[in-house]
C-alpha cells in the first residue's frame, strides 16, 4: 500500500453545478503525455493497443472483473525500460469500460473502450503484475444549459471560426474531413451540457499536454467550458498570427522570384550589349559571402561589386574597384596556422639553431609558457637588441618554427614615408595597401610571426612619420582593428606575434619603447665563436660546406686555426665576419678540387697555413698598448656593433692654460673631459701640483681614429688618468683597462654595457679591469669561462683608481672631511 495522494482537485462550493461520488478500485494503464486525447474525455469511444506489460497484466485483471478500467496520463516522459510510479501520474484520469478485446498473439492486446466518467485518484496499489487505484467516480449533474447557454453560444462561435481558419490552411476538398467533417459538425451541435460540450471540443482541438491536463482536472462543468473558450481564443490568435506570417513569406518569395526574374533578363540585356563580365562580378560576389570576412568588409566589398557591375568594363574605375575587391579577397580573414607550443620541442629547436644566447632563450621560452597558458596573450612585443651578426633574424626565424607559425619579414631600415606602414589611400595614382597588409597577403595568414627588424634605423620627413603609424600597429588595445588607408577597412591583428630588432635601443622611439619588451643579445666570447662555428648540425663550418658542396672528409679546421681567425681576421662582436672568413676558405678549397680535379681533396687548415687562403691578418697585433706609456690609457666602451677598447691620450705643452680636445668628441665625452680637469685642478696640491702649472701649460687631449664620432658618459676616468700621467710623469699600466664616469668629487660613477666591455677587453689581451664598485651586480652577465680569466678592480673614489692603474703612486688616499652643518653659508 503507497498511503494517499494529497494531489486531489479542489471543489467549488459555490458553484451552480453538484456532484455525487463513489469510491471504487480499478486497474491503472497509464498513457504516455503525448498521447491522443480523445480516448480520456467522457463520452467517447477508441481503439487502444496496450503494449506494455503492466498495462496488459491491468487489462487482463479488467476483463477478469466487471471489465472497468482507469485510464492516467503520465506526468513525465520516461526513459526507454523505466518502470512507472505512482509519482509519474496525473491524479485525475478517466474510468473506461472494455467493450471488446483481441490478442494477437505478441504479447500485446488491443481493446475497444467507451470512456465514462472522470475519477479522481485517492491512493495507489502497486502489485507485481500491475498497478490498481482506489478512486472516487465523478458524476456530472445535468440540466446546467440554461444557466449557461452564453458560453455553449460563444463556444460553438469560436469553434466555427477556428474550425473555417483550419479549413484555409488545408485547402478546399471535395469531401470535407477533420474539423469540418459533418460527423464532427454535428457533435458539436448535439451537445446540450456546458460540460459534455467542453469535453467534446477539448477532444477535438490539438491542445498541449498540459492544455489538455488542465481540462481534465477541472470537475465544474461551467469552468471547464470558459477554459475551453479561453484555448479558443489563444488558438484563434495563434492562427491569425500564422496566417501573417505566411503572407509576409509569400510577398518575400514573390518579391525574390521577381528580382531573379529582373535580373535574369538583365544579364541578357547586357550580354546583347557585349558585357560579358556579369558572370564573373556574381562570381566574386559569391567568393565575398564565402570569405569568411568581418561584417563591415563584406558589406564594403559587396557595394563595391554592385559599382562594378554598373560600369562598363573599359573604365579605369573598373580597373580600381576590380584591384579593390583581390585585394579584399586574398587577404586571410580565417586562415591559420594551428599553433604548436611545446616547450620542450621550442627548447630543442631553438638550441638546434642557435649556440648560446641563454638568457634570450630563456626570455623566448617564458614569453612561450604564458602564451601557452592564455592561448592569447595581449602583452608586450619582444624586441631583440643587439649588435650586428649576434643572430636576431635567425633567432626570430628559429621562434616562428618553434611555435608552428608561418614567418614573414619586413625591413624598417630607411623606412621614412608612413604609407609604407598603412598604406596609401586610393584616391591617389598606383595606391596599394602597407606593407604590413602586403606580408599578410603573401603569407596567407592570419596568426604568422611577423619580424619587423631594423627598427631603430626609422626616419621621417615630409611624407610622415613611421614611427607613429607603427603604434597603431604594435599596441595591443589598438592592432586589433588596425586600419590600413588604402583598404580602409578594420582588420584584426591581435592573433600576429610581433618581433622587432635593433642594434641599439638609443634610437629607439621612447613611445614605440614603452610598447616593447626588450630583450639584450650581446656579443660572443672567443669561445662561444668557436662553438658556434663547429656545432652540429647549424653551426657555421657544417652549413658552409653544405653550401660549397664539399663534405667534412674535404675540409677539416683545426681549433688554433679557427682562435687565430676569430683573433686576426675578425674583430666582432657576432660571428658574421668569422662566417664569411670561412667562405673564402671553402671557396679556395672547392676551386681546387674542381682545377685539380681531385673529389677526393683533403685540406687541413692550421694557423701556418692560414694566410694562403685568407691573406695576410687584418690585425697584426692587439689594440692594447704594448708597453706602460705616460699619458696614455686604455679605457672600454660601448658601440653599436658591441664592446671597444680605446686609447686616451694626454700630454702637457708651454701655453696659456687651454684645453685642446680632438678626436670627433662629442657633447657628452667633451662634458667628461671637462669635469676631469675640473676634479684634477681642484685636488692640484693632493697630486703635488701647483696652480702655475696649470696657467703656464696648454693640456691636449686626443681620442684616436678620429674619424669616428665618440660619445658616451663612461671615460671619465680614463680621461682623469691619462691627464694626471702626463702632468706628474707617472706611466700608466698597458695591463689595465678602466671604465666609469667621473665626478667633481672624485666619486666613480656606474655605467652601462659592461658585459660587452669585458669582452673587449677580453679579445685585446687585457685581463685586469678597472670597473665601477656599483657595478658588481652586472658581473653574473659574463660569461663564467671569460671572468675566471680576468681580475676586476672595483673602485668607488679616482684615488682608487690611480692605485691600480699608475706604476707609482701619486698621492696617498685622502680622508673625506665632513664640513659641520652650522659652518655652511645659510641658503
Amino acid at each position: 500500500m503507497l498511503g494517499f495522494n494529497d494531489q486531489h482537485q479542489e471543489e467549488d462550493m459555490n458553484s451552480t453545478a453538484t456532484q455525487e461520488h463513489e469510491t471504487v478500485s480499478l486497474p491503472v494503464i497509464y498513457l504516455p503525455p503525448d498521447f491522443d486525447a480523445i480516448l480520456i474525455f467522457p463520452r467517447t469511444k477508441s481503439l487502444l493497443n496496450v503494449a506494455r506489460q503492466m498495462g496488459v497484466q491491468a487489462t487482463h485483471a479488467a476483463l477478469r472483473s466487471n471489465r472497468h478500467i482507469l485510464l492516467l496520463y503520465q506526468n513525465v516522459e520516461l526513459e526507454e525500460g523505466e518502470e512507472v510510479a505512482p509519482e509519474h501520474l496525473h491524479v485525475v484520469g478517466a474510468v473506461a469500460n472494455i467493450i471488446e478485446s483481441y490478442e494477437p498473439g505478441d504479447g500485446t492486446i488491443r481493446i475497444a473502450i467507451a470512456s465514462e466518467h472522470r475519477a479522481i485518484v485517492l491512493r495507489f496499489t502497486e502489485t507485481d503484475d500491475f498497478l490498481s487505484a482506489d478512486v472516487q467516480i465523478a458524476h456530472e449533474e445535468i440540466g446546467l444549459a440554461s444557466t449557461s447557454e452564453s458560453l455553449m453560444k460563444e463556444a460553438r462561435k469560436l469553434f466555427n471560426e477556428y474550425a473555417k481558419t483550419r479549413q484555409q490552411e488545408q485547402g478546399r476538398s471535395s469531401q470535407p474531413q477533420g474539423l469540418t467533417s459533418d460527423e464532427v459538425k454535428r457533435s458539436i451541435k448535439e451537445q446540450e451540457e456546458p460540460g459534455h460540450l467542453a469535453d467534446t471540443i477539448a477532444g477535438i482541438l490539438n491542445l498541449a499536454p498540459s492544455e489538455r491536463q488542465s481540462v481534465i482536472d477541472e470537475l465544474n462543468p461551467i469552468k471547464r467550458l470558459q477554459l475551453i473558450i479561453q484555448f479558443l481564443h489563444q488558438a484563434l490568435e495563434r492562427n491569425e498570427l500564422r496566417d501573417d506570417i505566411h503572407n509576409q513569406v509569400r510577398e518575400s518569395v514573390q518579391k525574390t522570384h521577381r528580382e531573379f526574374y529582373l535580373q535574369e533578363q538583365m544579364k541578357v540585356i547586357q550580354k546583347e550589349l557585349g558585357r560579358d563580365d556579369i558572370a564573373e562580378v556574381d562570381e566574386l560576389r559569391e567568393q565575398v559571402k564565402n570569405a569568411g570576412m568581418s561584417e563591415e568588409a563584406e558589406e564594403k566589398a559587396l557595394k563595391e561589386l554592385d559599382r562594378l557591375a554598373q560600369i562598363p568594363s573599359q573604365s579605369a574605375e573598373s580597373g580600381v574597384i576590380r584591384t579593390y575587391v583581390d585585394w579584399i579577397l586574398a587577404l586571410p580573414w580565417k586562415e591559420e596556422t594551428e599553433h604548436q607550443l611545446g616547450l620542450s620541442e621550442a627548447q630543442r629547436i631553438l638550441d638546434e639553431d642557435h649556440y648560446g644566447l641563454e638568457k634570450p632563450k630563456e626570455n623566448v621560452l617564458e614569453y612561450l609558457a604564458v602564451l601557452q597558458l592564455v592561448k592569447h596573450l595581449k602583452g608586450p612585443i619582444i624586441c631583440l637588441v643587439g649588435p650586428p651578426g649576434v643572430g636576431k633574424t635567425s633567432l626570430g626565424k628559429s621562434i616562428a618554427r618553434a611555435t608552428g607559425r608561418k614567418f614573414v619579414r619586413m625591413s624598417l631600415g630607411g623606412v621614412r614615408d608612413e604609407a609604407e606602414i598603412r598604406g596609401h589611400r586610393r584616391t591617389y595614382i598606383g595606391a596599394i595597401p602597407g606593407r604590413i597588409i602586403q606580408g599578410l597577403r603573401d603569407v596567407k595568414s592570419k596568426n604568422p610571426l611577423f619580424l619587423l627588424d631594423e627598427i631603430d634605423k626609422l626616419s621621417s620627413d615630409f611624407r610622415g612619420d613611421p614611427a607613429s603609424a607603427l603604434l597603431e600597429v604594435l599596441d595591443p588595445e589598438q592592432n586589433s582593428t588596425f586600419r590600413d588607408h588604402y583598404m580602409d577597412i578594420a582588420f584584426d591583428l591581435s592573433d600576429v606575434m610581433f618581433i622587432t630588432t635593433a642594434n641599439t635601443r638609443v634610437t629607439i622611439p621612447p613611445a614605440l619603447q614603452d610598447r616593447m619588451e626588450i630583450i639584450e643579445l650581446p656579443g660572443y666570447t672567443d669561445f662561444e665563436k668557436h662553438n658556434i662555428a663547429t656545432f652540429i648540425p647549424n653551426g657555421l663550418i657544417p652549413k658552409q660546406l653544405e653550401r660549397h658542396g664539399l663534405s667534412a672528409d674535404n675540409v677539416a679546421f683545426t681549433d688554433d686555426a679557427i682562435f687565430e681567425m676569430i683573433h686576426k681576421y675578425t674583430r666582432e662582436a657576432g660571428v658574421r665576419n668569422l662566417e664569411r672568413s670561412l667562405t673564402n676558405v671553402m671557396r679556395k678549397v672547392a676551386r681546387e678540387i674542381v682545377t685539380e680535379e681531385t673529389p677526393d681533396l683533403k685540406v687541413e687548415v692550421t694557423p701556418e697555413n692560414l694566410s694562403d687562403y685568407l691573406g695576410p691578418a687584418k690585425w697584426t697585433r692587439t689594440k692594447a698598448e704594448e708597453h706602460d706609456e705616460v699619458g696614455v690609457a686604455t679605457g672600454l666602451v660601448w658601440t653599436q656593433i658591441g664592446g671597444d677598447i680605446v686609447s686616451v691620450e694626454a700630454t702637457k705643452m708651454h701655453g696659456e692654460g687651454k684645453l685642446n680636445m680632438t678626436g670627433q668628441l662629442q657633447e657628452v665625452m667633451r662634458e667628461s673631459v671637462q669635469t676631469a680637469v675640473g676634479y684634477i685642478r681642484s685636488r692640484a696640491e693632493s697630486f703635488g701640483l701647483s696652480d702655475n702649472r696649470f696657467e703656464q701649460q696648454d693640456i691636449h687631449i686626443h681620442i684616436p681614429e678620429g674619424a669616428v664620432p665618440k660619445d658616451g658618459p663612461s671615460a671619465g676616468i680614463t680621461v682623469a688618468t691619462a691627464i694626471l700621467s702626463a702632468l706628474t710623469g707617472k706611466s700608466v699600466r698597458k695591463d689595465v683597462a678602466m671604465t666609469g664616469e667621473i665626478t667633481l668629487r672624485g666619486r666613480v660613477l656606474p655605467i652601462g654595457g659592461l658585459k660587452e666591455k669585458v669582452l673587449a677587453a677580453y679579445r685585446n689581451g687585457i685581463f685586469e679591469i678597472i670597473i665601477p664598485e656599483d657595478n658588481e651586480k652586472d658581473e653574473a652577465d659574463i660569461p663564467a669561462e671569460i671572468r675566471e680569466g680576468l681580475r676586476f678592480h672595483k673602485v668607488s673614489d679616482m684615488t682608487q683608481v690611480l692605485e691600480q692603474a699608475l706604476t707609482d703612486p701619486i698621492m696617498e688616499p685622502e680622508v673625506p672631511v665632513e664640513v659641520p652643518v652650522a659652518s655652511q653659508p645659510p641658503v
